[in-house]
């Protein structure tokens, strides 16, 4: 199981609009458990975002990385960090 930090929780709680249409928690605890549920992961920058995606098999090629940023399952956090979330 990962520990997601408050930076991870917060930011996924501010912005989980860009994923989904409804709010999916509301609290830090829901926050959590949510992308527990659904294995969220943190990677250590957007090459990392990019080796993710062709590890699931998601075609994007030519995708920059401002393009790759933009992605509704990706987080920006604090740090250079992601968090990229499979709604």
């Amino acid at each position: 199981m990962y520990e997601y930090d408050e930076d991870c929780l917060r930011v996924f709680l501010e912005k989980q609009s860009q994923l989904f249409d409804e709010p999916v928690a509301i609290t830090p605890e829901e926050a959590e458990a949510f992308l527990e549920d659904c294995m969220a992961v943190v990677v250590n920058g957007i090459d990392e975002v990019r080796e993710f995606f062709e590890e699931e098999g998601l075609d994007i090629d030519g995708m920059s990385a401002e393009e790759l940023e933009e992605a509704s399952e990706v987080f920006a956090l604090p740090g250079g960090r992601y968090l990229i979330v499979e709604g």
